[in-house]
């Protein structure tokens, strides 16, 4: 979607100049937009007839540029998927979750010591933000660029509240598992979990 947006509103436009467009956005950061992979995406989408290679030009030895604009197919598929971005929710997946979600087979000094190390690195992020926010580039830039990056400061400065509660909960030595034995009449299994579940490894939830 991002690589037809760009074309649509800058075309004619050559690759190098989408390519550097999105990195100015720090597309690469939040939109999975990797910079390598931009001039295969411009091939491909042509290959798909969303867009059409309207000219290729080269100056002396340096390679040929192509200028591209997109056809009609292609920017109601730039519609379709901009509607469906704005209208449903969709939450990416995040390594981190997979990981918390064995928080006991850390030891609680190492679990804490992450979760800050993780709230200063979104700090560290945020400072960039708010750099980038004040400085003369982005007044160059369209207001909702930076309501943009407005919305990711607000969202890493939630998960660095949430990181610095949680490390302060796993120090005072909060207990992660429920304390209530299973009852008898209950339909678990002889390995002692709920629902035939084992409990978790006895390194694990003593350290």
């Amino acid at each position: 979607m991002m690589i037809l947006g760009i074309v649509q509103w800058m075309q004619p436009v050559h690759g190098y100049d989408v390519r550097r467009e999105l990195l100015s956005w720090n597309a690469d950061k939040w939109a999975n937009v990797q910079p390598g992979s931009i001039y295969h995406a411009l091939r491909k989408l042509t290959d798909e007839g969303l867009l059409r290679a309207v000219a290729t030009e080269q100056v002396g030895a340096r390679p040929a540029r192509t200028t591209y604009e997109v056809t009609e197919k292609g920017a109601g598929e730039f519609q379709a998927l901009l509607r469906n971005n704005w209208w449903h929710l969709a939450t990416p997946p995040d390594p981190f979750l997979a990981a918390f979600s064995f928080l006991p087979a850390l030891p609680r000094e190492e679990a804490a010591a992450a979760l800050r190390n993780r709230a200063t690195q979104l700090r560290a992020g945020v400072q960039q933000l708010q750099a980038a926010l004040g400085s003369e580039w982005a007044a160059r830039k369209p207001a909702f660029v930076a309501w943009m990056w407005e919305l990711a400061t607000d969202r890493s400065e939630a998960e660095i509240a949430w990181c610095e509660r949680v490390a302060k909960r796993v120090e005072q030595g909060d207990p992660y598992l429920p304390s209530e034995e299973p009852s008898e009449s209950s339909s678990e299994s002889s390995s002692g979990g709920a629902a035939g579940k084992p409990d978790w490894p006895s390194e694990w939830v003593d350290r």
